[in-house]
């Protein structure tokens, strides 16, 4: 019944890659891990176009860049180095995991969507996190961001493994955590921007 729904393969893929999008927005490295080791055990299928994420350089290089990147965020300075970096890098992964859902589209529609719904979902969950490591810092010296960097791993571990086995929720989730991250974003900016009149207010 389902194989009759001409569109449904569109909309799994659509789920899987906002899913791996939003899973890059908490780290960038551990869910291109993700996605290449379950290609290269052969447990999810990859386009030819994207065969290059299943091979073993790939799955060696990510592993590595993975261990790094968690280990980054709990040294203090250079966490908030890498929220400078995670941002652009975050958008860059996030279009190329949701592109690699989608590469019978043409190159076009494909990577336009992807740099879009991707790219922005990822660039989005990114810069919300960076916001909440400066707040982190500025309230607690610094002391609560490694509480910041566990809560990213274990999001990004948990996105990644729910885009590829259960992509319809991990579809909902991120749309729900992206539209919750604009929201608070939008208050808190309101907040400030009122506490900055009022400061300057004689």
């Amino acid at each position: 019944m389902l194989d009759q729904v001409p569109y449904l393969p569109y909309v799994l893929s659509a789920f899987i890659g906002i899913g791996l999008a939003a899973a890059t927005g908490f780290r960038v490295f551990l869910p291109m891990f993700a996605v290449s080791l379950a290609s290269f055990m052969g447990w999810i299928p990859m386009n030819e176009h994207f065969e290059w994420l299943s091979g073993l350089p790939t799955l060696i290089t990510t592993g590595i860049a993975t261990i790094v990147e968690v280990l980054a965020y709990y040294i203090p300075f250079v966490d908030h180095l890498l929220d400078t970096l995670s941002v652009p890098l975050a958008t860059i992964a996030g279009s190329v995991l949701f592109a690699s859902q989608f590469a019978d589209l043409g190159t076009f529609p494909q990577w336009a969507l992807a740099l879009i719904a991707g790219g922005g979902t990822a660039a989005t969950i990114s810069s919300g996190f960076a916001g909440i490591r400066a707040a982190s810092t500025a309230t607690t010296g610094g002391l609560g961001n490694s509480v910041v960097g566990t809560t990213e791993t274990a999001g990004a571990g948990i996105m990644a493994v729910l885009a590829m086995a259960l992509p319809i929720l991990a579809g909902i989730c991120a749309i729900v955590l992206v539209i919750f991250i604009l929201v608070a974003g939008r208050k808190l900016w309101r907040k400030f921007k009122n506490r900055k009149t009022a400061a300057s207010t004689p």
